[in-house]
């Protein structure tokens, strides 16, 4: 599967951004997807998962009740819904998908591109 995100820019802390990714190539509901972050220094952050039927998600502590993960499978689409953002959220975001229920980067085997979110403080 092919995987293309977008959407990032610079926001204000406080403020929100809305992430996609289009999938494709591939029976995209065959998938676990999940987005991950990689601030400069640092090692890439799980921020967000989804289920294959999107019935059921799940987030880390650090962005649990701002971060929301959705999926449209018709559309071969998920994104991500940030709020409150923070400037310790400016990172490369990447949405990526996996063949199994995972939160670590090496149990995803197919990766976007990267979108850049910047929050200014």
């Amino acid at each position: 599967v092919q995987l293309q995100a977008s959407g990032g820019g610079l926001v204000q802390a406080g403020g929100s951004l809305r992430l996609s990714c289009a999938a494709s190539g591939s029976t995209f509901s065959n998938y676990v997807m999940g987005w991950f972050r990689q601030a400069p220094g640092k090692e890439r952050e799980f921020v967000a998962g989804i289920i294959r039927s999107g019935g059921s998600t799940y987030y880390p502590e650090s962005v649990k009740g701002r971060f929301t993960i959705s999926r449209d499978n018709a559309k071969n689409m998920v994104y991500l819904q940030m709020n409150s953002l923070k400037p310790e959220d400016t990172a490369v975001y990447y949405c990526a998908a996996s063949t199994s229920h995972a939160v670590v980067a090496s149990r995803y085997d197919y990766w976007g591109q990267g979108t850049l979110v910047t929050v200014s403080s």
